[in-house]
């Protein structure tokens, strides 16, 4: 209830409150659960010689909702929500190896290139995080979000839910190779 540094409360689908501490509002008949989140691979885009350009403008990961719907869990769905990291052409093959290790903590690009194909109309408007810039002979690549689930409450509209802010994510003690899979 106060372990991220920040949460999102939504009353049916719409977000009403966006605070760092939700004792408040918790309830007994709430069941908490991590999501993966892809900035757990970072460090080895970056050891790797791939660039992560929101790290190096020191801001957010933008982050897409997708035309692509998820699988519905009861009456729970909505669309897939991606983040995107611009990648140099050449450097494409690497990020989905490195990824690729990963695949708890969101693994490899679902995809890779035009961004019309998953439904996104503009690079330069993210629907959560931060736009960044892609640059001549850079290829946009696109990984799952953690933030689907409250894509999903947003659509589905339940009466009651927290998530974590986009980019607000949980740390705890274990390390980005525990994730790691040979």
């Amino acid at each position: 209830r106060t372990d991220l540094p920040g949460y999102r409360v939504y009353e049916h689908g719409e977000l009403v409150a966006e605070v760092t501490d939700v004792r408040d509002v918790w309830r007994e008949d709430l069941v908490a659960f991590l999501v993966g989140c892809s900035f757990t691979f970072e460090a080895a885009l970056l050891e790797a010689g791939a660039p992560v350009r929101h790290i190096e403008v020191g801001s957010n990961v933008p982050m897409y909702a997708t035309t692509r719907e998820c699988r519905s869990a009861g009456s729970i769905g909505g669309p897939l929500v991606v983040s995107m990291r611009p990648m140099p052409a050449d450097q494409v093959a690497t990020a989905v190896r490195v990824t690729s290790r990963y695949p708890a903590v969101h693994g490899a690009p679902v995809h890779v290139g035009d961004p019309a194909a998953l439904g996104i109309r503009d690079l330069g408007s993210p629907d959560f995080g931060d736009p960044v810039l892609v640059r001549e002979g850079e290829v946009p690549v696109f990984w799952a979000c953690g933030v689907t689930p409250q894509a999903a409450v947003m659509q589905s509209r339940p009466p009651f839910a927290i998530g974590h802010a986009p980019g607000m994510m949980a740390i705890t003690d274990a390390r980005d190779s525990d994730y790691l899979v040979p």
